[in-house]
């Protein structure tokens, strides 16, 4: 019998990774971090974040109703987006302000653009800039830990506190956190961004699940706090671990600017791309007008992540040059 030569397209080595799968080793990575903030700020916190889960979730299937599209929810992205996007909010946030961060995030930043894998930002990222620039008041008011709020709570009894980040501002009234408390998460804040032991804790299970490369968040958290330390209070004065462990770097770092379809695909791309975020965070801190760089920094790495493609190629096997 004539054998016959099978013929078919690359990729023909196959692996049993999936958009789902990935999301699912995502979402557990999450847990540690939002289990810190509802022991740190009550089981409002959990409410929070199930309105953005949910808004994300819902706005998806509606969409994907609405334009005749296969039903895209099962593949988990939308949770993950909701899950991030309330990390970055205050717990004392209103629920409908959450739901309207939740649809924007998905509806006009991911799905606008054809869905998951076409946004040409991140959609939690974004998400956070649009309330900020809508909300600022509700976006900047943030409690101590331990406060335990209902879930249900209006939140008119809760007190506001300064975050460790506004002394770096040398905001009236703003005090230093321990590095202890930094640590452990026992300081004012958003969510899912105040310990940053649990957060490398999800991190790390990252790396060792291989859905992350170390070179993005190690270069983004070690260039924002060498930053810190030349530029904060003089040459040479500022604090390394201090501007590491305050604010959303922990948190930006290990989940947002790992983001797959917004980051670079070379690991020399990587580098520049978290290297270029790290400055913008501390030039944003230090010099800007708002205290936190984090937001902004990431979002515009993500214009320019497809410049940083475009010129760090990899090295075709055989020659010296990268792919034409």
């Amino acid at each position: 019998m004539e054998k016959k030569l099978t013929v078919s397209y690359s990729p023909h080595v196959r692996g049993y990774e999936s958009v789902a799968s990935t999301m699912l080793e995502v979402i557990i990575a999450l847990v540690p971090a939002l289990a810190g903030g509802v022991y740190y700020f009550g089981f409002r916190a959990l409410a929070v974040c199930a309105v953005t889960v949910m808004a994300c979730v819902l706005s998806e299937y509606v969409w994907d109703k609405l334009t005749g599209k296969e039903n895209t929810t099962g593949d988990l992205s939308a949770v993950v987006t909701g899950m991030l996007l309330s990390f970055t909010l205050p717990v004392t946030i209103p629920y409908y302000m959450a739901a309207v961060g939740g649809i924007f995030a998905i509806i006009v930043v991911k799905m606008f653009f054809g869905g998951i894998g076409q946004n040409f930002v991140n959609p939690a990222l974004a998400a956070r800039g649009f309330l900020l620039a809508s909300w600022p008041v509700a976006m900047t008011s943030f409690v101590a830990p331990m406060t335990k709020l209902k879930i249900f709570s209006s939140n008119a009894d809760a007190v506001t506190s300064a975050t460790p980040l506004a002394y770096i501002k040398d905001i009236e009234g703003a005090e230093a956190a321990s590095y202890t408390d930094l640590f452990f998460g026992n300081i004012p804040g958003c969510i899912g961004e105040v310990s940053a032991l649990l957060i490398l804790i999800g991190g790390m299970y990252l790396i060792f699940k291989k859905v992350i490369r170390p070179i993005i968040p190690f270069t983004y958290i070690i260039t924002v706090g060498l930053f810190g330390y030349l530029f904060d209070g003089g040459f040479l004065a500022g604090d390394f671990l201090y501007h590491t462990l305050t604010g959303g770097v922990m948190l930006a770092g290990f989940f947002m600017a790992t983001d797959y379809v917004t980051s670079p695909t070379t690991a020399k791309g990587e580098f520049i791309y978290a290297l270029g975020a790290g400055v913008i965070t501390g030039v944003i801190r230090l010099f800007g007008g708002y205290p936190e760089g984090v937001t902004y920094a990431i979002l515009i790495m993500n214009i320019v992540t497809p410049i940083i493609d475009k010129y760090v190629r990899p090295r075709v096997f055989g020659t010296g040059r990268g792919v034409a």
